[in-house]
């Protein structure tokens, strides 16, 4: 629709203010901020409402030192393995008894972070978008870029006030997918299956005596290539992000998108990436490769 009235240099005046306010909001979601920065956390750290999960790689890191007033939750707390050697997110009801134990309640706002690009973080907050928790955000560069801010950090563990979780029932997503449902993206021309393993996962090795190589069709981008390390362990930029996944052709924010690695771990951090671009039609395979490559009908691809 033209700019009536407005003259050109008014026209390109609110177009760089447009383009200005969607490189700030890029990060937000209808609930809240999918990211968060340090700035707010600092404001928001003794905020009741807010609560502080930290999901650092290594259980010591925690001991050492974490964020004030921030909850411990250990990754394996929240997946469980199958006898068959899956490893898939836990049940609700057990998901629900781990929330409450470190004190949220469904109007907790919930903000995780962890120390190594949002890896681990990505994880529950996956979890935490499929049961329909309203706010939940992470913290973008996680205990790296608070640390090298020079920000306050404490050794004290924090022992939560233990709370009943209830989940409200409504704004739940449909963000799992099942093996049936990769199987029917593979002849799904508008669905985008990404694998984003490391290269040589990718590739697969020929002569393995396990079944290697890749989904069929699926594109690679791998999750660590969206990580910043020389910056904080911060995400890229999202012209950058954006610029890289358009050349796997994913450019639109409503295109069906199903992410998965080994186990899911991975995959939810490339869901958390895509959750703060603004992405809305995605899903983790939980079972991953873990699970794929036990059904000797499931086809795999080698090479890139």
């Amino acid at each position: 629709m033209p700019l009536r009235g407005v003259n050109i240099r008014n026209r390109s005046l609110i177009r760089g203010l447009a383009l200005l306010c969607l490189a700030v909001l890029w990060r937000t979601s209808a609930a809240g901020p999918v990211f968060v920065d340090a700035d707010w956390v600092s404001k928001h750290i003794d905020d009741p409402a807010v609560v502080l999960v930290d999901m650092a790689a290594d259980g010591t890191q925690y001991q050492r030192f974490h964020l004030p007033g921030a909850v411990y939750l250990p990754y394996q707390a929240i997946v469980q393995r199958r006898r068959d050697g899956v490893t898939l997110r836990v049940d609700d009801e057990r998901l629900f008894k781990i929330l409450g134990a470190l004190g949220i309640s469904a109007q907790s706002h919930v903000v995780i972070y962890d120390d190594i690009g949002g890896l681990q973080a990505g994880r529950l907050f996956w979890e935490l978008e499929r049961i329909g928790h309203e706010k939940v955000s992470v913290l973008d560069g996680g205990l790296v870029q608070w640390i090298l801010d020079g920000r306050k950090v404490v050794a004290t563990p924090m022992i939560p006030k233990p709370v009943v979780y209830s989940a409200k029932g409504g704004g739940a997503r449909n963000n799992e997918a099942s093996l049936r449902a990769v199987n029917a993206a593979r002849g799904d021309a508008a669905a985008v299956l990404l694998d984003v393993r490391s290269r040589e996962e990718y590739q697969g090795e020929p002569r393995s005596k396990r079944r290697t190589g890749h989904i069929p069709g699926a594109k690679w981008w791998p999750w660590d290539g969206a990580v910043a390390f020389d910056n904080g362990f911060r995400l890229k930029s999202a012209d950058q992000l954006q610029k890289s996944l358009a050349a796997v052709g994913i450019d639109k924010k409503d295109q069906a998108i199903i992410t998965y690695c080994q186990t899911g771990h991975r995959a939810s951090q490339t869901y958390l990436t895509l959750r703060g671009l603004g992405y809305e039609n995605i899903r983790v395979y939980d079972g991953s490769m873990a699970e794929y490559t036990r059904d000797r009908s499931a086809p795999l691809k080698l090479g890139l």
